[in-house]
């Protein structure tokens, strides 16, 4: 390879990591966590989790889990000494209890998950002011949302700063 060559290629090595730092250093962002972080937002969850209808779901719940659990130490504990028809009736009583089990949690889930979203919403303008505050004092030149992220290391999180900062917003 010439002199020539070799010089050009190491002074453009050189010289790639200094622009990308000329234009902004790069941070990701979990926005949803940084929502659902927040003091209001654990309020509003604490509040749904307080109503009546989600505390009779919820001890319905445990009160099936408890069930299958107990289903399923027995069956594991008998199951040796079984006949066919009692192990198939034992595991027909297991799926059933799970479906069950999986119906509550679901409503559970959906419950939170209508909270979250409606926090989301009611959230996203403040959001979006915090976040182009940060890009604008930090020097931010490139902002990843996590989720599309394979890898980053925590310095490169700003989630936390985002909580802070709606935090002192919805504190007001």
């Amino acid at each position: 390879m010439s002199r020539v060559l070799k010089t050009v290629l190491i002074v453009a090595a050189l010289a790639f990591p200094a622009l990308g730092w000329a234009q902004g250093k790069i941070a990701v962002v979990n926005v949803e966590q940084a929502i659902l972080q927040t003091d209001y937002a654990q309020k509003r969850l604490g509040e749904e989790r307080d109503r009546v209808e989600y505390k009779s779901d919820k001890d319905e719940f445990d009160r099936l889990k408890e069930e299958f659990d107990s289903l399923v130490q027995e069956f594991q504990k008998d199951a040796a000494v079984m006949s066919q028809e009692q192990q198939l009736a034992a595991r027909k009583r297991l799926a059933s209890k799970q479906a069950d089990l999986e119906h509550v949690a679901g409503k559970l889930q959906t419950t939170e998950q209508e909270v979250g979203q409606a926090l989301l919403q009611e959230m996203s303008p403040k959001v979006q002011e915090v976040l182009q505050e940060l890009i604008a004092s930090e020097g931010i030149g490139l902002l990843l949302q996590r989720g599309s992220v394979i890898h980053a290391d925590a310095g490169y999180s700003i989630t936390a700063k985002v909580t802070d900062k709606l935090n002192q917003a919805f504190a007001n």
